[in-house]
């Protein structure tokens, strides 16, 4: 690499870490969206389990199929 002159070298070196800065903010927020996304799927698979044994005491008490077992035994 040539030589940088002072001026040219200072110029890089805060565009290096201006740059640094902005990934890691970057990579905060990620990593916040992630743990929300987490979140909200655990809550939804909570509420599906929830609703999923009312639909299953349903079936039963009508001697209706229940859609849902094959989807679990194709899994």
């Amino acid at each position: 690499m040539p030589d940088l002159k002072p001026e040219d070298k200072s110029f890089y070196e805060s565009t290096l870490r201006e740059a640094k800065k902005k990934i890691e903010i970057i990579d905060a927020k990620v990593e916040e969206e992630l743990a929300r996304v987490k979140q909200l799927i655990s809550e939804l698979q909570e509420q599906k389990k929830a609703v999923r044994q009312i639909y299953d005491g349903a079936a039963v008490i009508l001697d209706a199929p229940n859609e849902f077992e094959d989807e679990e035994n194709a899994d």
